[in-house]
């Protein structure tokens, strides 16, 4: 196949998030909880495959007219930020005045952050939270905390996209790659168990969500703590 067909491909495929994006937010006004999850986690899942894809084929040089990196911030910013914090206002975990704040900082916070021209670290993983509402409201239904926690990881996590903490990339963050890599694809394995059995898991699935979750939190930050050694 010519290249270049190849390169429109990946569009295509990124473009493919905004439909599953549409079919999330369907679920969620219908407050089927466990079948937007589930259109989120194939979402996640294309917006994995397709950068991959889009380095190995080149777009920008291949398929020039379309700007993918500019695709993918429009359908990321619906899948990981808009459909999450309606998903979070609309299910009850938070109540009154707290709803209200956790949606305006998710949504205001965030478009701030995916305008940041300085998003990306120089070893390709994040500088602030990289706006991951999705994984983060899901594993909140998971565990169902009190309001008060759900406020409080809402109000840290909007402050940790403007500070200067490094978070990791599943794929293209080299250091400790070969644990982040399996971490990451566990964590999808066991958001999409979550969101197919309508969060009612056991004991063992809860914790590997949960730890998953802390590792792919705190890694980057614990790799700026203990920073690479270089070769003398």
């Amino acid at each position: 196949m010519d290249i270049r067909y190849k390169a429109l491909s990946v569009h295509l495929i990124t473009a493919s998030g905004a439909v599953l994006s549409m079919f999330a937010m369907l679920a969620a006004v219908e407050e089927k909880w466990s079948l937007m999850f589930l259109w989120l986690v194939f979402a996640l899942i294309v917006d994995g495959i397709d950068g991959p894809l889009a380095r190995r084929w080149d777009t920008p040089a291949n398929f020039p007219i379309y700007d993918g990196v500019l695709m993918d911030l429009i359908v990321d910013y619906l899948t990981y930020v808009f459909i999450p914090a309606f998903a979070l206002f609309k299910s009850g975990l938070l109540g009154g005045w707290t709803g209200w704040l956790a949606i305006i900082a998710i949504t205001y916070g965030s478009v701030v952050y995916f305008s940041d021209t300085r998003m990306k670290t120089k070893d390709k993983s994040f500088s602030g939270f990289p706006a991951c509402w999705n994984m983060v409201v899901l594993v909140l239904f998971a565990e169902k905390p009190h309001q008060w926690v759900v406020l409080l990881v809402v109000v840290l996590l909007t402050l940790a996209m403007f500070l200067n903490l490094k978070f990791v990339h599943p794929t293209r963050t080299k250091r400790w790659r070969e644990v982040t890599l399996p971490v990451s694809i566990l964590w999808v394995v066991m958001a999409g168990w979550a969101a197919w059995y309508n969060f009612h898991i056991g004991p063992l699935a809860h914790w590997l969500l949960g730890l998953s979750s802390l590792y792919l939190c705190l890694a980057g930050i614990l790799q700026q703590i203990f920073p690479e050694r270089r070769a003398a």
